[in-house]
């Protein structure tokens, strides 16, 4: 080789290597950047081998954090581990029982956020990165996991849980980053700048090949139900004694309910037995079944339950969203 050609060689070596370097200082930016927003969560688990953690990322000065809806948050306690350690009782602030999505808030007004009315649309062949605390690896101030990955298809959810088919038929990113892992469901999708996309789905199998699915629902699909939840339309209705209610509303004992013994202040509404060949038995209802919603209103007691009951009359469907193990199953009684 001579001189000249030498010389041509090193320069684009060391431009190609300069490149690089530049790329890489970049990527480590925007991944410091996002680290702060992302949260842990832990919750109920540990039973027949669930998880009892999973991810969520602060969407507001105020401390509120999106995350997914799962029988995680299906406990007295809820804690929320921030990326400098930090640890915080969080309160369910509401579901969206069709979208499978909660949000949680902390008291805290010192936490970095996305805002989601800047959020940005996705295409296929996009670069992308995703965050979470898969496998559950970070519990105290450790940073979440962060993976690489390409857009390789935006299309509409075809997928089952178990023996079930998620109830959520929108569009979905699917992504060739491994996100369908124990702890990765609520995390983050950004682009490549950082600018939240979407919430990492929780773990799921292609109705039509049998195949795990990487996926991420895209935070525009997703906005109007987050905003409904802040509002309040998800929340246990307000307790108003001058609100009018059917002369005749719907017991437990008519819909062929039996609940576990009330013995605590919020006591869960779990399903002890099914009277037979009641609204309920005809409806699917099990033993261990935790009712959630009814109608599209958040039940936390038992005392909710029977409450929110008062409001329907006795000829009414009653339409109910029940925790079975982890799946969330709708069903409508007195239909």
């Amino acid at each position: 080789m001579n001189r000249s050609a030498f010389v041509i060689a090193l320069t684009l070596s060391l431009g190609w290597l300069t490149s690089a370097a530049q790329a890489e200082s970049s990527l480590a930016r925007t991944i410091r950047g996002v680290q702060p927003r992302i949260v842990k969560i832990f919750g109920a688990g540990g039973l027949r081998g669930l998880e009892s953690y999973q991810s969520g990322f602060v969407i507001s000065p105020e401390g509120h954090i999106l995350t997914v809806w799962s029988y995680v948050l299906d406990s007295s306690v809820i804690t929320i581990v921030a990326n400098d350690g930090r640890r915080f009782t969080a309160e369910l602030v509401g579901a969206d029982p069709e979208l499978e999505v909660a949000v949680l808030k902390v008291d805290a007004d010192d936490l970095p956020f996305f805002n989601l009315d800047e959020s940005v649309e996705l295409t296929s062949g996009q670069r992308v990165l995703t965050f979470s605390n898969l496998y559950g690896i970070a519990t105290g101030d450790e940073p979440a996991s962060v993976l690489h990955g390409y857009i390789t298809a935006i299309t509409d959810l075809q997928g089952r849980r178990s023996a079930a088919e998620v109830r959520y038929k929108g569009p979905v990113y699917v992504v060739d980053a491994m996100t369908n892992n124990p702890g990765a469901a609520g995390g983050a999708l950004t682009d490549q700048q950082g600018q939240i996309a979407g919430v990492l789905g929780k773990e799921i199998r292609n109705s039509s090949n049998n195949v795990w699915l990487n996926y991420s629902i895209p935070i525009r699909e997703l906005q109007n139900s987050v905003e409904d939840i802040l509002s309040g339309r998800f929340r246990p209705r307000s307790r108003d004694e001058n609100q009018n209610r059917p002369k005749q509303p719907v017991t437990l004992a008519q819909l062929g309910l039996i609940l576990l013994p009330d013995v605590l202040p919020k006591t869960p509404p779990f399903v002890e037995r099914v009277a037979p060949e009641s609204p309920a038995e005809t409806a699917g209802l099990q033993p261990n079944d935790l009712v959630m919603f009814v109608e599209r209103r958040l039940i936390s007691s038992q005392r909710d339950l029977r409450e929110e009951l008062t409001f329907i009359d006795r000829d009414d469907p009653v339409r109910l969203t029940l925790l079975r193990g982890d799946e969330l199953i709708e069903v409508t009684l007195n239909e």
